[in-house]
């Protein structure tokens, strides 16, 4: 039943987060480290669409990184990482920056 429940959650927030024709879409991208430039694998990245205030999340992979793709281009976003109960600064992601594929970085304070 959870597994269910938590699938139906996931294809809702996609159907949120998915592009309708009428607008460009664009992909984010970045590395999730700690303040030594170290990257940190297994950083969760949640990406919040300031319209619906729904939210994605990513697990980095070995090197840090994370990526979504399929956002609104007219949509600010919000992003932020957690590792072991730390957080990094919350960054956004205007709709004013042209950019397709813009990258966000994002440190957590480690020490």
């Amino acid at each position: 039943m959870l597994t269910k429940t938590i699938r139906l959650s996931a294809m809702l927030l996609m159907v949120g987060f998915s592009a309708s024709p009428q607008f460009e879409t664009r992909t984010v991208t970045g590395v999730v480290t700690d303040q030594r430039g170290n990257a940190l694998r297994g950083a969760a990245v949640q990406l919040e669409n300031i319209d619906s205030l729904l939210i994605l999340s990513y697990v980095t992979d070995q090197d840090g990184r994370y990526h979504f793709s399929g956002l609104h281009g007219d949509i600010d976003y919000t992003l932020k990482a957690n590792y072991r109960e730390r957080w990094s600064n919350r960054k956004t992601l205007s709709k004013f920056d042209s950019s397709k594929h813009p990258s966000v970085d994002l440190v957590i304070p480690t020490d």
